[in-house]
């Protein structure tokens, strides 16, 4: 993300500047390009967040690059943690910036409205209107464009060349030149007019005034600067509503008795209690209570999810049902949505490739233009085109050429982009993902955890002929109770489900073959048929077809029996995800052609993908061989995404051109990805796919915008088809069209809600 190929040393501290004074994307080039000088240091500057991201040696000081910075002609300061408080007190001064620019632009629009309506229109330039018009455009020059003015002289002072000195010089020249007409020339003789023109108009000079470009100019530029903060500010609101979703106070139990204190004196160990209705204060596990909670606002999923004791909450989810009590296990930057905010922060922060060329053409652009207009002065004075004329289209070209748009196309987007991907429940990375989603074209996809819940649980009951269905699930879910097996408590489970489970007596676990027990005055077997046979059960050839029919279609079979003979089977699955089959259908819709990997065996496999409808299936991969598999796809010359959740993905989704984890995985395959879904859905994957692909094509067309602009621009302006203040609304305009773009992507909704 920076300009430079500078090594680093291994491991470099890493520091966030909070950077002022920037007003186009030179400024932002020129502090990046000082602070690459430096021995050790590595920058990025971002126009539109305003802040730089560095990374620094040992040898090199926070205060030294600081100092940097304010030597070029900015300030930099160390910003606040990205806390709620911190969010919130970090909207004071961009309120601040924009009621000093409302107030400027409110009070040179009263006064440029009447300087460009007498310069337009003939018939109303009475007796002395030119002297009328030199009173009302001084105060914008001066007083309006001093922001413009001001950033100049700094410039100058540091020997650069910005955005504002291209305004500043237009402006002043057009109002020098009207000052000295109307002093030293004809303009200021009673009586006199001059038509508007559109085009410049080649005469003597002496009598012609400019005051409504210069007027002018400075309005709109000061309009497009507004709308631009203003847009700004709209863009990262996503970030700072997601900053600002922590509870602000909670209640915690220290010696039986409830003690209401802010959220950031919570320690890790803590209990606390969570009413009805209120936000969960930090991530922690329930200890008394059962509730349901609502994490719409983090994950982007509308459906509670039911928690009791041992279940984990996340920080700022609402707890929608009873009370819970809740030992908070993460506080502060550790928690999940200070995470997801840091993550949202750092993708903002960065640069795509196309982005990056854009910030070196805009750190030369300027003195460019500075040329081609005194080129284009030079041209139309050597065609005797008189003084005035050259003049005008030297104006034009420096205030057509400002090189904004630019500056804006990338960072607008990816503020809009990855601040509505966090209210999806969907963390981008960075940039460079952008063009990782755009490539890929296969999709590898982990079976458990991922399209199927990864827990076992009750699919079928067969009860053999004769055997009543509810008593084969009372008896087998009452000796499974006594066991931790994940097999047999997915039976427990589900016989529970269905009613109250008779007492076990005399429970016994055979290693590997399941249990047996006395229920009901019954001895009773459940486990593999191979545990009915040893225990002398007989075994019907209709159980026996039952066992090998689960098993072919990828399930468990447990065999039940009592009393001398198997009387069914209950099948066990891990069942597939009721949303993945339309997931994987969007994927392929998006070009993607999926594959799932798993460890488990070639049967179970192949029931899954025949399920999803998945035809290329690779099963009894070990963990360490996921990897080879994503390589030896990679060498078939596809592009590969990868989708995983668990430990042994965390090499697998690194080594994948696109790496996505569920977000219910853990932190080792979340660090490795590129894009982190939240909530535990497959479809958060095609939601991921696709909004990553709309920001991209955004920033396209922004960038093709921006560069269209002012390379069809420039030719007219210096053709002398373009009036200054016409040029000064299109430059204007320009910026805030690729602002407004960037904030389409706020409409984008989730798959459930759109077409793929």
């Amino acid at each position: 993300m920076n300009t430079t190929a500078k090594s680093l040393p291994v491991a470099p501290n890493v520091i966030e500047l909070a950077i002022g004074g920037m007003t186009c994307a030179s400024c932002a080039a020129r502090i990046e390009k000082k602070l690459n000088r430096m021995d050790g240091v590595q920058a990025s500057v971002n126009y539109a967040t305003e802040k730089a991201t560095v990374r620094y040696s040992d040898e090199v000081t926070p205060d030294a690059l600081i100092a940097t910075v304010e030597q070029t002609g900015y300030t930099a300061v160390l910003p606040p943690p990205p806390t709620p408080a911190g969010a919130a007190g970090s909207t004071a001064a961009p309120v601040d910036e924009l009621r000093g620019l409302r107030t400027r632009l409110w009070v040179s629009v009263a006064l440029t409205v009447p300087v460009v309506l007498l310069a337009m229109v003939p018939a109303w330039q009475f007796d002395y209107w030119q002297w009328l018009s030199l009173t009302l455009a001084a105060p914008v020059v001066v007083y309006g464009g001093l922001p413009f003015h001001r950033a100049a002289w700094v410039n100058l002072r540091h020997g650069a060349a910005t955005m504002d000195t291209l305004v500043s010089l237009g402006t002043v020249a057009a109002f020098g030149w009207s000052v000295w007409a109307l002093f030293l020339g004809d303009a200021g003789m009673p009586g006199m007019t001059h038509p508007f023109s559109f085009a410049i108009v080649s005469d003597g000079g002496a009598g012609n005034i400019y005051l409504e470009a210069a007027a002018g100019v400075t309005t709109f530029i000061l309009a497009g600067r507004y709308f631009e903060a203003r847009s700004k500010r709209t863009a990262g609101a996503a970030l700072r509503a997601l900053l600002e979703l922590g509870a602000k106070d909670v209640a915690v139990l220290r010696g039986g008795v409830e003690t209401r204190i802010p959220v950031d004196q919570l320690a890790v160990g803590d209990r606390f209690v969570v009413r009805p209705g209120e936000k969960v204060a930090t991530d922690g596990v329930v200890d008394e209570g059962t509730s349901a909670i609502d994490a719409s606002m983090l994950t982007g999923e509308s459906v509670p999810v039911e928690v009791g004791p041992g279940d984990t909450v996340v920080g700022a989810t609402v707890n929608a049902g009873g009370r819970l009590v809740v030992t908070a296990t993460r506080v502060g930057a550790d928690t999940q949505l200070a995470q997801m905010a840091k993550l949202v922060e750092e993708a903002q922060t960065g640069k795509a490739a196309v982005q990056r060329l854009a910030d070196r053409i805009s750190g030369v652009f300027v003195p460019i233009v500075i040329a081609l207009a005194a080129g284009t002065l030079g041209w139309w004075l050597g065609t005797g085109s008189g003084p005035t004329a050259a003049f005008t289209a030297a104006v034009a070209v420096l205030i057509i050429a400002c090189p904004c748009a630019l500056g804006l196309a990338t960072p607008t987007a990816l503020l809009v982009g990855t601040g509505r991907g966090a209210q999806l429940g969907i963390l981008i990375k960075g940039p460079e993902v952008l063009e990782s989603t755009r490539r890929a074209d296969t999709v590898v996809l982990d079976k458990t955890g991922t399209v199927t819940t990864g827990k076992m649980t009750l699919v079928d009951v067969l009860p053999a002929t004769g055997e009543d269905r509810v008593e084969l699930l009372r008896l087998a879910g009452a000796v499974e109770a006594g066991s931790e097996h994940p097999i047999a408590r997915a039976v427990a489970a589900g016989a529970a489900d269905a009613g109250e489970l008779p007492p076990v007596t005399g429970f016994a676990n055979a290693e590997g073959l399941g249990v047996t027990g006395r229920v009901a005055g019954r001895e009773v077997a459940v486990g593999r048929l191979r545990l009915l046979r040893e225990r002398g059960l007989d075994v019907p050839d209709e159980v026996a077809r039952a066992v090998t029919d689960a098993q072919g279609a990828g399930r468990t079979a447990v065999v039940a029996g009592w009393d001398g003979r198997a009387r069914g089977v209950l099948a066990v699955a891990d069942v597939v995800k009721p949303t993945s089959r339309a997931a994987v259908d969007g994927l392929r819709r998006l070009g993607l052609t999926p594959v799932l990997l798993t460890g488990d065996n070639a049967t179970v496999a192949e029931a899954v993908g025949a399920e999803l409808r998945i035809d290329r299936v690779i099963a009894e991969v070990l963990p360490a061989e996921k990897v080879d598999v994503v390589k030896r796809l990679q060498a078939e010359g596809r592009t590969v995404a990868m989708v995983g959740d668990g430990v042994n993905d965390a090499a697998a989704l690194a080594q994948a051109d696109l790496g996505l984890a569920m977000g219910t995985g853990t932190d080792v395959a979340i660090e490795a990805s590129d894009l982190t879904l939240v909530r535990g859905d497959l479809t958060a994957a095609v939601d991921a796919i696709r909004l990553s692909r709309r920001t991209l094509t955004v920033i396209k067309g922004n960038l093709f915008w921006a560069f269209a602009y002012n390379v069809a621009a420039l030719p007219l302006a210096a053709a002398g088809l373009l009036n200054p203040m016409i040029a000064g609304a299109a430059m204007a305009f320009s910026s805030v069209f690729v602002v407004a773009n960037s904030l389409r992507l706020r409409r984008f909704r989730p798959v459930a809600d759109d077409t793929v």
